[in-house]
């Protein structure tokens, strides 16, 4: 026997049924229903590989045919954060989910949610827009204007580069507000101003304030932070930072933004006596 045919039996022996019970809604503002489907596993598969065969054979374990499951996905290597959802309970990129660990046996189960803390567009796509208007109303960039050379930016020191690297890794996936009990669901635009921004954005906030260009927005971030929604509304719960696939450091990032928000208090405070 050829060794592709070896590797084909070896394959075609190692696939197992996977029970996929994935929670589904029509579209915004329509009722949810959960639809299970049979799906053969092979080996090193994750939850995008059996998603992608239910699109492809979207009938139900029960042999009703009905449409495909939709989610949103783009890297596949957990770098971008769309393909965040809750499995098993549990929220986490489905990228990275491999089956092997999650359902290792024949006939195990796997539960597929939507995010609960953003509006669902369709069965697992979420709206996540709220997210990067956090990140305008913190002011997460470098002020640079123009297309003309400025010459070399600031220095940098290896401390504070391994410190913003690992601000930097933040891919705006959302774990960290599903998991927080401060974060709450808002369908309306009008109340993300006042509702609490999360763990993210502040951590975003810190990643730019302390870069040496980036700083000169510090008071404005700052500013954001002080008022309502702001970092005043933190709970210490702490979730967020064990459920960030990027280890993070947020509440680390939340006390120093807390430290900088009493500061700045004081030095608004006693500038204007």
């Amino acid at each position: 026997m050829s060794a592709i045919a070896t590797e084909t039996t070896k394959a075609a022996e190692s696939t197992r049924t996977v029970h996929f019970r994935i929670k589904r809604c029509d579209g915004p503002g329509k009722p949810s229903r959960w639809e299970v489907f049979d799906v053969p596993v092979p080996a090193h598969a994750n939850v995008i590989s059996c998603l992608q065969w239910i699109a492809a054979n979207p009938t139900t374990a029960d042999g009703k045919a009905t449409t495909p499951v939709v989610w949103e996905s783009s890297c596949l290597e957990e770098v971008c954060g769309a393909c965040t959802m809750v499995i098993n309970g549990k929220v986490r990129q489905s990228c990275s989910c491999l089956m092997d660990e999650y359902a290792p046996n024949d006939g195990d189960t796997i539960t597929l949610e939507p995010m609960s803390k953003f509006p669902v567009i369709r069965d697992l796509w979420v709206d996540r827009s709220r997210m990067f208007d956090a990140l305008k109303r913190v002011r997460a960039w470098v002020p640079i204007d123009g297309t003309y050379s400025l010459g070399p930016g600031p220095m940098e020191g290896p401390k504070e580069s391994e410190t913003r690297y690992k601000l930097s890794e933040c891919m705006t996936c959302g774990c960290c507000l599903e998991a927080c009990p401060q974060y709450h669901l808002e369908t309306d635009e009008a109340a993300w101003a006042t509702s609490f921004i999360g763990a993210a954005p502040i951590s975003q906030a810190r990643l730019f304030n302390e870069h040496e260009t980036g700083a000169v927005l510090k008071a404005d971030r700052l500013e954001a932070l002080m008022g309502p929604g702001g970092i005043n509304d933190c709970g210490n719960a702490q979730n967020c930072v064990q459920v960030c696939p990027k280890e993070i450091p947020l509440t680390e990032s939340i006390a120093t933004i807390g430290r900088a928000a009493t500061f700045e208090a004081f030095r608004r405070f006693f500038q204007s006596r």
